[in-house]
């Protein structure tokens, strides 16, 4: 009877809140690209586990739900804030290989040679998704092993309903014929010219296989044993140069998250050798100098004044940042508010500066690859994870593990092959980010832990984009704090972006009117209309404790709460 109660008022409170999600409960939260995904991690939640036995089962499902960016093969970041308040990060980025070097994408003429970093078995880091989970829970987790990994195992076994975004993927000509380049991949991911259908069942054995080992034998199988023999001889195959050493060295690192005052909010999110948190950091630090009650959402004068504050964050990004456990960063410059306020100063309200006249800021006073995948989950005893991983790409290099059923990051990619050179997709980046053995390439991941004035936790968020995710998670918290937004609308509202170079705010289809593109123009800005950007996957807590989980409708996210 209790319980119908509890229903009911449940009901009730939703219906008359003017928060609406997409799904609501006091116990626990999951949002994810996929509904395999979230189910799991509800369970999870449902059987007494924490936030991080969830992420842990959540990641290794997306692995096989989503393989297009959810994955083994590939690395991330995750900030967890833990009931007591405390707030840490784990980086499990991939590494460059021992034997990588600053030219190897460069031929005899030092010229990038097209295609290498990203397409080649030189292309991938070695993974470090696996070490991160493994670590994550035994450091934190509370479940077994075993128990977090056995739902993905039967998945990947069993098979799962081809949804429409992974019906669409596959079928397309595109990366259907990405995939038959490797032999291991077209067994796996085609169907010998035969379209796949909409639903139909997706078996994976050789990854359930790969699982099974991990779950029997812990997270160190991947970098010693059967599975590491795996890739390395996949490396063999395909001109790789990821060694047994290499596996055996890896090592994911805990990390301080960085923490930046907005407006009286708490923001914590990841530190390098992701960009996210320091370059998030100079936009909302810069935006701060503003009231933004003044600005009508969307009007060419706030598109104007965020594409502003976006571009010298972006080329302060290229000029300064890259892994710091290889080089001095200036890290308490770049997130001070004393920097953002001479970088916002150079802004004219008038006029768009071109972005060729714009260098990076003075320390002494087209687009990273999207195919990213983010989850964020609450659990009933205050624990908070926000996880961003991907393996760059959609399908990474597109070669796949031999017996292993995995495919592989194409990372590399994102370090600065050749200082200032653009990457695939668009970024530019110099020295800071040049490839040198066992470094950390450049990321703009941004998993991000909101708190309120009293320390209390408030939003939990992320999203996918590559070099747009750290623009998106930006207007995602403006729209809640500045223009106090229900999450739901702040996630659901047409995003731009402007990265510094190339020089063109990029904006979601459909978004700006005739007349708002017309006003940029006569600002100096070029505007480009583009496919939608991002697919955030967030949870807010309201004052009573309840969850309320959503995700983006732009790919397709589910969101679960119980």
């Amino acid at each position: 009877m209790m319980k119908k109660y509890i229903s009911i008022f449940l009901i009730f409170n939703y219906l008359f809140s003017f928060e609406i999600s997409d799904a609501i409960g006091y116990n626990g939260a999951v949002a994810s690209s996929k509904k395999e995904a979230s189910d799991i991690g509800i369970e999870i939640l449902q059987r007494g586990g924490n936030a991080i036995d969830a992420a842990v089962a959540v990641g290794f499902a997306l692995s096989v739900v989503h393989p297009s960016a959810g994955n083994i093969g590939g690395g991330g970041f995750m900030v967890i804030r833990f009931s007591n308040g405390d707030v840490t990060a784990i980086d499990f980025r991939e590494t460059a290989p021992s034997q990588a070097n600053r030219d190897m994408f460069l031929d005899d003429k030092q010229e990038v040679v097209q295609g290498m970093s990203k397409y080649s078995g030189k292309a991938c880091g070695v993974p470090g998704t696996v070490y991160g989970l493994g670590y994550a829970h035994e450091k934190y987790g509370t479940m077994s092993w075993e128990s977090l990994l056995y739902p993905s195992i039967q998945l990947a076994k069993y098979g799962f309903s081809l949804d429409y975004h992974n019906f669409k993927l596959l079928n397309s000509p595109r990366y259907s014929n990405f995939l038959s380049q490797d032999a291991e991949s077209k067994k796996i991911f085609t169907k010998n010219n035969e379209p796949y259908i909409l639903n139909e069942l997706f078996i994976q054995s050789d990854l359930a296989h790969t699982l099974i080992r991990i779950a029997k034998y812990g997270y160190n199988e991947f970098y010693n044993g059967i599975t590491a023999d795996y890739i390395v001889d996949c490396m063999n195959r395909v001109g790789g140069i990821i060694t047994h050493e290499d596996l055996k060295n890896y090592k994911a690192i805990e990390r301080e998250p960085i923490k930046i005052n907005y407006r009286n909010h708490y923001i914590y999110s990841m530190p390098l050798p992701s960009s996210g948190g320091i370059t998030l950091s100079n936009i909302l630090n810069q935006i701060e100098n503003v009231n933004l009650s003044e600005f009508k959402v969307g009007s060419a004068k706030f598109i104007h004044l965020l594409s502003e504050v976006e571009k010298r964050s972006y080329a302060d990004r290229a000029e300064f940042l890259g892994d710091s456990d290889f080089i001095n960063v200036p890290l308490q410059k770049l997130i001070s508010k004393e920097y953002a306020d001479d970088r916002f100063s150079t802004i004219s309200m008038k006029k768009a500066i071109p972005s060729k006249k714009i260098g990076h800021g003075n320390i002494d006073m087209w687009n990273e690859s999207e195919e990213t995948t983010h989850f964020s989950i609450v659990d009933r005893y205050g624990n908070a994870v926000s996880l961003t991983t991907t393996i760059n790409g959609w399908f990474g290099n597109g070669i796949t593990v031999d017996n292993a059923g995995f495919l592989l990051n194409n990372e590399m990619d994102d370090f600065s092959i050749k200082p200032g050179y653009p990457n695939l997709y668009g970024l530019v980046g110099n020295e800071a980010n040049s490839i040198q053995p066992n470094k950390r390439m450049l990321s703009s991941m941004t998993p991000t832990i909101v708190e309120n004035e009293n320390n209390e936790l408030l939003y939990v968020l992320g999203t996918p984009g590559g070099s747009t995710i750290i623009t998106s998670v930006a207007q995602i918290l403006i729209n809640l704090i500045d223009f106090d937004m229900p999450l739901k609308e702040a996630v659901s509202r047409k995003r731009f972006h402007h990265q510094w170079l190339p020089d063109v705010i990029q904006v979601e289809k459909n978004y700006f009117s005739p007349e708002i593109v017309r006003r940029l123009e006569k600002y100096g800005h070029k505007v480009s209309e583009r496919s939608s950007i991002g697919e955030a996957n967030c949870i807010f807590i309201d004052e009573s404790g309840l969850k309320h989980s959503t995700s983006d409708s732009r790919r397709g996210g589910v969101s679960k709460a119980y």
